[in-house]
């Protein structure tokens, strides 16, 4: 007799199971609040999503939540958006990641792509960051300000971040590949006090030079008390002048000082992460010290089992949210590996395996572009040691059946595969695994632990095996507290519960399956999603629109099925202007500088027109379904259009392409000539600067 469903394709060991952070959990919570769950992942579940009052109370007690102030209930009002957490508590985020580091401790490796790193010990860790504290305190930073980042994923990043948190100042970042006027466009919002910049970064095999462009982003940013430069790269200090005083990293950081944290309100404003600016400016999502932090112990500790003496390495740059998630490997006692370079450089495209061997990680993490590039070109890890690596995790968009057995027969066949999806709408997952739960390919194990999910249909209603709209029925602690400058919070209410009053509507179609797990099929809207990093179509646009042999642009981000993902820009040239390889360097240039290297396309082809709603709306989604090969009466109606006869022409343009196999869209999105060719990395993002 046939089963309904598929047989794992991984089941976790129980002995290694049982000896679990998320079991110890259940233990505590079964004896503390009695809840019968044990190793039942599903049970546990069940009750952290019928019970939040309950289950965010016990993650607060079992981690010990250290609040100056008790709160007064854990949940004061439920409703979406609006919710209240833990009224009454007041805390510190920096005092959490900082109170279980010994002197001796390694909290930080900082690794780069040449192989060579050094430790950052709990002693100096804490050390640096008390003095950077001070060092902004004296320049004028106090609690509420915002502070802001310019710097690659190394260990100064979160050291500043740690700082400034420690005050109460609200902390932003972005890597240096940004251009100026692109972070510029996220960091003016703010109106920050300080600015703190590298001098440049690495990326395969090339140090890029980014003074001029600090220069230029702290020029942007009239509100500037000073600016602190990080000498990351060795290159000689500033020979023009900043609008504001200078001063060297090095001399903010070594100071004699005492950390004092001070203790904020649970749902003080702890960072802003920017949304990709898919229609105008970039949105600021506004994140709490208390939510953050316990949805970061119960995701780091419980889903990822990550405590003391384990370490962590994900592949990650500072403006994508897991930026955010490695610095809060620190809350659980682990240690967190910076790196900073490409993922797969042409000389040494497994250095990440290596590095994971050198410095026994235990949790390894990347994106499904990677790991696809890898089997693709040949790339063995198991080359290396890998028998410290306990986790594979896996996000950024779907991880596609395939990679399972890869990973299997190339990391370790004792090895968990979490795929994982989530946002930086709520900084951490929505559905994943965890150390009890089992693994089918291609799918999602669970919903995390304090997420309602469901799957909607376009009634409004919850669907089991058939695609829906991911949506979330109950309140989460790390939900946006509001948006920037949004004073009515009606751009938050829009962005997601309009289509539901009431519901998180996260814009992932998705299939809850009859055995728990989740499929994600892609996103619903014009999101541009590169290996989890999202990008701003807006941002695109205004370069490539601003040359004068284009008349209009509009780019598309189209999941594909064997895993890849393909984002072609689409041009119309201005009269008498003709799209060749000459023109098309030209744009991926404008956009490279304009931009950023992670927003040049996969290709750039020539259109006769750009679709629009007959408002003047760019048609970004209904495009992208075509071009997926969805039947146009599902994607739009023609009578809302301004130009109906293109539905046609796109249709067919993705029929074509589809009949030619896809051919520019690798799973690594590489071109098919090799590893060692020119082009996108395996991670999707493109060299140079």
């Amino acid at each position: 007799m046939n089963t309904p469903y598929p047989a794992p394709f991984f089941t976790p060991d129980p002995q290694a199971a049982a000896a679990s952070r998320i079991v110890d959990f259940a233990r505590w919570a079964s004896l503390h609040r009695g809840v019968e769950a044990g190793a039942d992942y599903a049970a546990l579940h069940h009750w952290s999503v019928s019970d939040l009052e309950g289950f965010w109370g016990a993650v607060w007690e079992y981690f010990d939540v250290d609040a100056e102030t008790r709160y007064e209930q854990v949940l004061a009002e439920e409703r979406m958006p609006g919710a209240r957490w833990f009224p009454g508590a007041t805390l510190n985020y920096t005092h959490h990641a900082l109170r279980n580091l010994a002197d001796d401790d390694v909290a930080i490796v900082a690794l780069d792509e040449t192989g060579s790193g050094y430790e950052v010990t709990g002693k100096r860790l804490r050390a640096q960051v008390a003095s950077v504290a001070a060092t902004l305190r004296d320049l004028g930073v106090g609690q509420g300000d915002r502070v802001v980042g310019y710097l690659p994923n190394i260990p100064h990043a979160i050291v500043a971040f740690l700082a400034a948190a420690s005050l109460g100042a609200v902390w932003s970042v972005c890597g240096p590949d940004y251009a100026p006027k692109a972070a510029a466009d996220r960091f003016a919002q703010l109106e920050p006090t300080v600015l703190i910049a590298a001098d440049g970064y690495l990326f395969n095999g090339t140090t890029h030079d980014r003074r001029d462009a600090a220069l230029e982003l702290a020029r942007a940013l009239p509100t500037l008390k000073a600016t602190l430069l990080v000498d990351h790269v060795g290159l000689p200090g500033p020979s023009r002048t900043y609008p504001s005083p200078v001063v060297p990293w090095e001399d903010a950081s070594t100071r004699s000082e005492e950390l004092a944290c001070a203790a904020v309100p649970f749902d003080h404003p702890l960072w802003v992460i920017f949304s990709s600016g898919t229609t105008g400016l970039p949105k600021g999502i506004v994140h709490g010290h208390g939510g953050v932090l316990l949805e970061h112990l119960k995701t780091l500790c419980l889903h990822s089992d990550l405590g003391p003496g384990d370490r962590l390495l994900w592949y990650t740059t500072t403006h994508w949210m897991m930026w955010n998630l490695i610095a809060s490997t620190l809350l659980t006692g682990a240690t967190t590996c910076t790196y900073d370079g490409s993922p797969a450089p042409l000389a040494h495209p497994d250095i990440l395996w290596e590095l994971a061997a050198r410095h026994r990680v235990t949790l390894f993490g990347t994106s499904p572009q990677y790991l696809l590039g890898m089997a693709k070109f040949g790339i063995a890890p198991s080359v290396h040691d890998l028998s410290s690596i306990r986790v594979v995790g896996c996000t950024g968009s779907a991880l596609p059946a395939s990679a399972y057995p890869w990973v299997r027969d190339h990391v370790g066949d004792g090895v968990l595969l979490a795929s994982i999806s989530g946002g930086t709408d709520i900084v951490s997952g929505f559905a994943g695994s965890a150390p009890t739960t089992p693994v089918w390919a291609g799918e999602l194990s669970a919903p995390h632990l304090g997420v309602a999910l469901a799957a909607y249909d376009t009634e409004g209603f919850p669907v089991v095996d058939q695609v829906g709209e991911l949506v979330v029925t109950r309140p989460m602690p790390s939900m946006p507290l509001y948006f920037w400058n949004d004073p009515d919070g009606s751009r938050y209410r829009d962005a997601y519960f309009s289509s539901c009053p009431g519901v998180w509507r996260h814009g992932d179609r998705v299939t809850v399956t009859g055995h728990g797990s989740v499929i994600v099929h892609g996103r619903s809207d014009s999101t541009l999603n590169r290996n989890g990093v999202r990008l701003g179509s807006a941002d695109i646009h205004d370069v490539v629109e601003r040359l004068p042999e284009i008349t209009e642009a509009l780019v598309i981000g189209a999941e594909e099925p064997d895993g890849g993902y393909w984002m072609p820009l689409f041009v119309v040239p201005a009269a008498g202007v003709t799209l060749d390889d000459g023109l098309r360097e030209k744009i991926k240039e404008a956009i490279r500088t304009g931009a950023s290297p992670r927003h040049v396309p996969d290709e750039i082809l020539e259109v006769p027109a750009i679709p629009h709603t007959r408002t003047g709306k760019k048609l970004e989604v209904p495009v992208k379904r075509l071009l997926q090969g969805a039947p146009a009466e599902q994607v739009v109606n023609p009578a809302a259009m301004d130009a109906p006869e293109l539905i046609d022409y796109y249709a067919r343009l993705g029929a074509d392409r589809r009949g030619r196999g896809n051919p520019k869209a690798t799973p690594a999105g590489r071109p098919a000539k090799g590893p060692t060719a020119g082009g996108p990395d395996p991670c999707g993002e493109p060299e140079g600067s």
